[in-house]
């Protein structure tokens, strides 16, 4: 699932991404809030990962602005922001979530994979079509009740079409979403 991280901290966004990419995670790297408004404008993503001390404005504004605009993407606050204030701020203006820095890796992980978890578009951790099952969380496909080996990326197109039964997903949609194109 293709991620997108906000994140002033260069040092830090690359940890994030090689962190994500290791929990099978794809993101896509913004430094700004105008950066990160642009592309989400023109391209879909799981869940956003939204630092709030960015260099053209505050996060808070961004995500406030995404709400407005009726965008349902998840977003996960991580800031050094810490004091109750900030964290009730966080949520009120529209966050999934928050988690502060420092942070462990696999609570971050953890977090996303539950905020994924909820319900919306992206829903449930067992998917079933027909004789077709996908765990999602374990990455195993059953074809009649049988486990059956693919690779990450046929796994990832078949999740993204097990989601949408019963829709046309655009050749568009699946190139953002597997390819980041």
């Amino acid at each position: 699932m293709r991620l997108l991280v906000v994140e002033d901290n260069l040092d830090l966004a690359e940890l994030l991404s090689s962190a994500l990419l290791k929990n099978g995670f794809a993101a896509d790297l913004m430094i700004s809030a105008s950066s990160a408004e642009d592309v989400l404008a023109s391209a879909h993503y799981a869940a956003v990962i939204l630092d709030l001390g960015l260099p053209d404005e505050d996060g808070l504004s961004l995500l406030k602005r995404l709400r407005a605009k009726g965008s349902s993407v998840p977003v996960l606050i991580l800031t050094a922001r810490g004091s109750v204030a900030d964290r009730v701020d966080g949520l009120r203006a529209g966050a999934d979530d928050y988690l502060v820095k420092p942070f462990a890796t696999e609570e971050l992980v953890a977090r996303l994979q539950a905020l994924l978890r909820r319900p919306g578009e992206i829903l449930g951790k067992r998917l079933q079509v027909g004789d077709l099952s996908l765990d999602v969380e374990a990455r195993q496909m059953l074809v009649g009740g049988r486990p059956e080996n693919f690779s990450a990326r046929e796994l990832d197109l078949l999740e993204l079409l097990m989601r949408r039964v019963g829709r046309v997903v655009q050749r568009r949609y699946v190139e953002d979403h597997l390819f980041g194109l």
